[in-house]
């Protein structure tokens, strides 16, 4: 026998051993039983908090796993980065979970990658034995009133997304030479806006808010700014820690009407804990005589931020040239019901606010990827039973795709180990296939180099992160963001 057989045989025999005390074990990595040629290889599109929550699940449950995050923008971390207010920096410590997952051995990213149109879901799926869509909710609700296409009017998702820096936001230049502000919408959302309106520039200047931001905001006449729902206080979507954060915001007064909080009071010990605090705090600052100090601190304040509710937008109102919004147009609400399933009614009044400024914070929404994966254009979701899309095995969802854009960023990281012990599952009872090898990355790559795109890999974004910290410290500042595409893929070919 040759030598070149004898040590064919000599493997094939140590290999066959191997693998018979392996299928002995009965189980390899996640706990699937082993008749796996090769690694399970899962793809993750979008690397915000759902994407990395998803990986971090997935790599500490099947420690085999090679799990890939492609993201559309050069840079990780999605609405951590883009959406969290800049003066609420303790939020994104969950950046140091992040990059922890990002450095596993199983765990790779690859930013710059536009799913669906650089690379398609069907590919992605020949490539992988799961495919996990994280992406998020980029679209906007709209108002559906006349006038909101008037200048001066923006979402809230654009409006966060040019003080944080979203490339896409960077042209909105908004004109804040108006003295009022009106915000449609009472969540967190709505108060981090009228915050940052409203917040002296000395505390912003210490922030990571980008610079263009921090000059407009800086030369800003806008004195006013109105937070509008269309139902009542006991229905108000923000929670306790951003009202108290505007009743103590500093050279500011509240302005409420104190008939909104009519027979509130009486409700209110009914009320489960933390909407209870968060009412009994509205109450105290819109019906009760503040102190001695506070007050004195009202009285010499220049800025005012008011809650305004039970008021529905009708129309924007535009300025004599027609071109620009100069007001609103407000139906006056009543309530049918209580509690959280109260509804907003209209009474046939209106009534006219002037402002400079309207900015709709009624939600983002989700938007279809590709023809070939479910979408529901009423909910603005993929349709699915925990996390597993339905009628698409091997594809799965997570984050505000999954549920809507609703919860904080803990909602997002539970309803994405959610979808990641879903997979897992699915791998275990051998619901999803992974017997076969698949390329994974390998494939991808191929593709993308004959396409002309270049991924960003997390070594990249590292480079892109020294740079931001290098020159925000030059001005005291956390970093200081890189406001463009192109920007950041120069610093990634240094």
């Amino acid at each position: 026998m040759s030598s070149h057989r004898l040590l064919f045989s000599g493997l094939w025999t140590i290999g066959r051993t191997r693998w018979i005390s392996r299928l002995h074990e009965g189980k390899h990595g996640c706990g699937r039983a082993f008749f796996s040629s090769g690694k399970p290889k899962v793809c993750i599109v979008g690397g915000g908090p759902a994407g990395f929550y998803t990986a971090q699940h997935l790599i500490k449950a099947c420690q085999d796993a090679e799990v890939d995050i492609y993201e559309r923008l050069p840079v990780p971390f999605g609405l951590v980065r883009f959406g969290v207010a800049p003066d609420h920096p303790e939020v994104k410590n969950v950046i140091n979970t992040f990059t922890q997952t990002a450095k596993q051995s199983g765990c790779s990213f690859y930013g710059n990658v536009n799913v669906g149109k650089d690379v398609s879901i069907q590919e992605l799926q020949q490539a992988y034995h799961a495919v996990v869509l994280s992406y998020g909710a980029e679209g906007n609700r709209t108002m559906g009133v006349p006038g909101e296409d008037l200048a001066g009017v923006y979402s809230a998702k654009d409006f966060v997304g040019w003080y944080n820096g979203l490339p896409n936001c960077q042209q909105l230049r908004p004109d804040l030479s108006c003295e009022t502000a009106v915000i449609l919408g009472q969540g967190n959302v709505a108060l981090d806006i009228a915050r940052i309106l409203l917040s002296p520039v000395d505390v912003l200047k210490k922030t990571d808010i980008t610079q263009p931001a921090l000059e407009a905001l800086t030369k800003s006449q806008i004195r006013r700014v109105l937070i509008v729902g269309r139902r009542g206080p006991a229905q108000i979507a923000c929670t306790i820690k951003e009202v108290r954060e505007m009743v103590n915001l500093p050279d500011t007064r509240p302005e409420m009407v104190a008939a909104d909080f009519q027979g509130l009071r009486e409700v209110v010990k009914d009320l489960p804990r933390p909407r209870k605090r968060l009412t009994e705090l509205m109450l105290k600052t819109a019906l009760e005589t503040p102190g001695e100090k506070e007050q004195e601190r009202r009285n010499k304040a220049s800025r005012v931020w008011a809650f305004r509710f039970f008021r529905s937008p009708v129309e924007i109102l535009a300025n004599p040239d027609n071109n620009r919004a100069a007001g609103i147009r407000l139906a006056v609400n009543k309530l049918e019901g209580s509690g959280e399933g109260a509804q907003a009614v209209l009474t046939g009044e209106v009534e006219d606010v002037a402002c400079g400024l309207v900015i709709s914070s009624i939600g983002y929404k989700s938007l279809p990827i590709d023809p070939s994966v479910p979408f529901d254009s009423r909910k603005a979701i993929v349709p699915n039973n925990m996390g597993r899309v339905q009628q698409a095995a091997g594809l799965y969802c997570s984050g505000w795709l999954k549920t809507g854009p609703t919860g904080v960023i803990a909602t997002t990281m539970n309803n994405s180990f959610d979808t990641a012990r879903s997979l897992v599952e699915d791998m275990d009872s051998g619901m999803l296939d992974v017997s076969a090898a698949k390329p994974g990355s390998q494939n991808i790559s191929g593709l993308l180099e004959k396409r002309g795109v270049i991924p960003v890999i997390f070594s990249d974004w590292e480079k892109i992160d020294s740079v931001e910290i290098s020159r925000g410290e030059a001005t005291g500042k956390p970093r200081e963001k890189l406001l463009s595409v192109e920007e950041m893929l120069q610093v990634t070919r240094q």
